[in-house]
This record gives C-alpha cells, sequence and structure tokens, in this order.
C-alpha cells in the first residue's frame, strides 16, 4: 500500500463541459473530500466515507478553499522566460528584437538547465502542474527541459522548435537536421516517466517547405506524439505567409499540404481563421489554444471563443510565455473574460477553470490522465485560498454562490491565491 492522503475542502470535479451545459455550473459537481494513493485520486466524497476506506490516511483539512485539478498549459515558450513583459512590439519585431537573441543561449547546456528550473519553479508557484512547451533548435534545450520535469516527476510536453528561414544564422537548422534531431529526441524522451514529445515546426514563415514535408513525414513515422505549432496570430503574418506560400489556399494550408495537420495537432493562437481553415480543423479534431495574454500584449486579435465553441472545435488555454505577459493561469482566465467581454460572450468561472484544466488536457489528448478529479487521474491538484488578499477576501465575503466567491480570484488572484500544488501524488508547494 502506498502512501495515502485525504484533503477535505470544497472539491471541484467537471462532470461534462460546461459550454455544453444549459447551466455552466450543472456540469460540476463539489465534494468534501478527495482522497490520494499511489501518486493518484482514489476516491471522491463525503469525508466520512474516505476514512472508513482509508482509515490509515492524514487528513488535511482546507475549510473553504477550492481544490481543483492542477492547471494544464497548452502553449509555452520556456526559453523566453528571462524576457517576459518586454516592451510593446509587434510579433516578427517583438520574434527579432528579444526572443531570438534569448534562444540563441540555449546551446549552452548549462543555461537551458538553469532556464528551465527557474520556469517550472515559477509556473508551480503559480498552481501549473502540466505545460506544453516550445524548445530551441538546440536539442541541449529540450534535454534541459525534460530532466528538470523529470526529477520533478511532471507531466510535461515539448519539442525542439525548428527553423531553416527567416531566423539568425544560429537559430537555423535544416530540413534534414530538425527531422533527424527532432528523432534522437523522441526516442530518447517520448513516454519516458510523464513525458511527451510534440514535434515542433515553430510557424511557416520559419519553416522552408523542405522542412515542413520532413516534419510532417516525421509525424507519420511517429503519431503517437503532439505536433504543435502557431496558426493565424496576426494579420500581417497572415499577408506574409501569402507572400511566402503563394500556391497555398489558406494559412493552415501551408500545414495540411505537409502532413502537418492531424487529431494530435496543436494550434496555437488561431485567431483570424477562414472558414475552410475551421471546417478542416474541426474535421481533423485537432486543437486551437487560445492565448488571450500574449493576444492583447502583442496587439494580435481577439480569439472567437463562443463561436468556435459552438461549432464543435477542441479548445485549450495557455500563457503563451514569454509573449503572454504572465505565469499564471489565473491571470490568463481573467484575460480570457476580458476578451470575451470585448466580444459580447463573457465567460462563467466554470468555463474559465475548465479551460484551464479540462479544456486544455483534453486539447492535449491527456484528459483520462489530467485536467479533472476522478477516481483513477493522477494526483496533480492545486489548492486555491478563495481569500488570499484583503481585496479578494472582502469581495468574496459577500459572495452568495462558490462561483460567485471564486470570480474574485480568477480575476485579481496571483501566487498567493495558491495555498497548495500537488503533483503525482506529491505536495510540492505550500503557502503558510
Amino acid at each position: 500500500m502506498g502512501a495515502e492522503m485525504i484533503l477535505k475542502g470544497q472539491v471541484l470535479s467537471f462532470e461534462r463541459s460546461p459550454f455544453d451545459a444549459g447551466r455552466p455550473e450543472d456540469a460540476c459537481r463539489i465534494a468534501e473530500a478527495v482522497a490520494l494513493r499511489d501518486g493518484q485520486v482514489a476516491a471522491v466524497g463525503p469525508l466520512a466515507e474516505l476514512r472508513a476506506q482509508m482509515p490509515q490516511a492524514e487528513v488535511a483539512d482546507h475549510g473553504a478553499r477550492l481544490i481543483l485539478a492542477g492547471f494544464v498549459d497548452a502553449h509555452v515558450h520556456y526559453p523566453q522566460t528571462a524576457i517576459i513583459a518586454s516592451w510593446g512590439k509587434r510579433l516578427i519585431d517583438w520574434l527579432n528584437s528579444y526572443t531570438f537573441p534569448e534562444e540563441e543561449r540555449f546551446g549552452d547546456r548549462a543555461y537551458a538547465d538553469e532556464i528551465a528550473a527557474r520556469y517550472l519553479d515559477l509556473t508551480t508557484a503559480h498552481g501549473t502542474t502540466t505545460v506544453c512547451s516550445y524548445c530551441t533548435i538546440h536539442p541541449e534545450s529540450v534535454d534541459a527541459f525534460f530532466s528538470a520535469a523529470q526529477a520533478r516527476g511532471q507531466r510535461v510536453v515539448a519539442g525542439k522548435t525548428c527553423m531553416d528561414r527567416n531566423a539568425p544564422p544560429g537559430l537555423r537548422d535544416t530540413a534534414q537536421s530538425a527531422h533527424d534531431d527532432s528523432a534522437a529526441l523522441i526516442a530518447r524522451w517520448h513516454r519516458v516517466d510523464r513525458l511527451e514529445y510534440a514535434i515542433t515546426p515553430r510557424f511557416s514563415p520559419t519553416s522552408t517547405p523542405e522542412q515542413l514535408e520532413a516534419l510532417g513525414a516525421l509525424w507519420a513515422e511517429h503519431p503517437s506524439c503532439l505536433m504543435q505549432t502557431h496558426l493565424s496570430e496576426q494579420t500581417d503574418e497572415i499577408e506574409w505567409v501569402q507572400e511566402l506560400f503563394p500556391q497555398a489556399r489558406d494559412y493552415l494550408d501551408t500545414y495540411e499540404e505537409f502532413g502537418l495537420l492531424g487529431a494530435r495537432g496543436l494550434y496555437g493562437h488561431a485567431i483570424h481563421l477562414t472558414e475552410r481553415e475551421r471546417h478542416r480543423l474541426r474535421e481533423y479534431g485537432a486543437a486551437l489554444v487560445h492565448c488571450p495574454t500574449s493576444n492583447t500584449f502583442i496587439g494580435s486579435g481577439l480569439f472567437d471563443m463562443a463561436g468556435l465553441m459552438a461549432e464543435g472545435q477542441r479548445i485549450g488555454l495557455a500563457t503563451d510565455t514569454g509573449g503572454g505577459s504572465s505565469f499564471s493561469m489565473l491571470r490568463t482566465m481573467a484575460a480570457a473574460y476580458e476578451v470575451g467581454q470585448l466580444r459580447g460572450t463573457p465567460l462563467h468561472a466554470a468555463q474559465l477553470l475548465w479551460l484551464a484544466t479540462q479544456g486544455s488536457a483534453t486539447a492535449l489528448r491527456m484528459q483520462d490522465k489530467i485536467g479533472n478529479i476522478a477516481p483513477g487521474m493522477e494526483a496533480d491538484l492545486v489548492v486555491l485560498d478563495l481569500a488570499s488578499t484583503p481585496a479578494i477576501a472582502q469581495r468574496s465575503a459577500r459572495a452568495e454562490d462558490l462561483w460567485e466567491a471564486v470570480f474574485p480570484t480568477i480575476m485579481m488572484g496571483d501566487d498567493r491565491a495558491i495555498a497548495e500544488v500537488w503533483i503525482g501524488g506529491r505536495r510540492v508547494q505550500e503557502r503558510r
């Protein structure tokens, strides 16, 4: 019998998507306690029942705190940790001014190790337990990130970023080396412990047709891998893609033509989609990843959450650090709410929490493992203090239900709201 623990509080789980319920809150279940055993959720229910099932388990009473699945961040760039919140450029200028110079440093394994550890420390402090990260073109950057996550027992996804044009010479590989380096990394890391590999062309403008074709062939060779890239983030980016691929029907076609459209594909941003692109993404069951703090920070546009959800798209939520301006999924949920308001379709607190947990887990095709609290799921949890600051406490004290109590934490909360974080059934963060 492995280690046993019972957490008492307001335990939130999802029985279905709040986007599919008549009332979003009807998709949710609130229980009194959750029992953990051997790194998994053993049971959810009344405290007395769980204590009877596990009489030797230690009980941690969190009172009115909210216990939910750890946050899942479906699109990040861990190498951009040190340049987060760099001043006000459009996407291409921002890449050239800040991102590319920083990414050139990641051929140094010691530096990559330092930033990988810093990134995972920062995100864990904000309640994030799983991330899907771009690395740099350097295999060392992938080894550093996977090694750091493996040592912490974290479930993460990552991949070597591939670029063979429109990037500095020090950040270019080739079609062949992108394929071969990625294949070697897949052999070394994919599905080892809690790690998964994502084949990673940065985006069409930085890959030649030959490189996209090579990576499409690699994905066909390793269909259990995810594939992550960017799609339709900014209008001037879309115009650039049209110039580089004059025969393509649209931006998505530059991936589709080379075998880079599929059910295990992750397409970051996806703001300015054509009707054909929306149809094809839905047809394939591909995932779109909403990055609201990045989209407002870089001035990209407003994601059509309501419209895309209504047509049955698979959607996750992400910080997109460092284009995104926060490591916090709470801040990201707040930004998603604000973007929804600007489009006239505000999101309910239950929908925001689902996007940051089960929604992103579904985007990563991991909804059977993470992103919810149910028996057999991996025990990655976050405990939210719904009165973490005086401003939040005075507002939540007047709440008439859980959703009104949690909403101030979504809108104003930060790492002070993260009372505890559990990864693989181990408490890894505790705020005294």
